[in-house]
């Protein structure tokens, strides 16, 4: 979870990601999207961001590792407020697809970790 809105979240989850050398892909602001159809949505955002030189890695040892690359994070407000994190577990894309890269995926997991544990709470706490 989220100390922060999400919008907020997302702002220091890009903070990191540049600060770490990634680059940002997409950013979708779900909610926006769907008001502008006339529907309803609680706050959704979705970041894809990656880093091309090593996500690449991930792909030369199994290509299909491309359909979920880049690295995906979701931050939402469930039904009772609370911003929520969500991204796929690094050891889930390894039994998916059958990777061997251990070096690369310790790393993709590592700047992940980064990510989203600096967006969840205030400097110093």
């Amino acid at each position: 979870m989220s100390v922060f809105p999400v919008k907020e979240t997302i702002d220091r989850m890009l903070a990191i990601i540049e600060e770490q050398g990634w680059h940002l892909f997409a950013r979708i602001d779900h909610a926006q999207l769907a008001r502008k159809k006339g529907l309803e949505l609680r706050p959704t955002e979705l970041i894809l961001f990656g880093n091309p030189e090593i996500g690449t890695r991930l792909m030369q040892d199994r290509q299909l590792a491309a359909i979920d690359l880049p690295m995906k994070v979701l931050v939402w407000e469930d039904e009772q407020g609370q911003v929520r994190i969500t991204c796929n577990d690094m050891q889930w894309l390894k039994q998916r697809h059958g990777l061997t890269d251990a070096a690369t995926l310790r790393a993709i997991d590592e700047v992940l970790a980064k990510v989203c544990a600096g967006a969840q709470t205030q400097e110093g706490s």
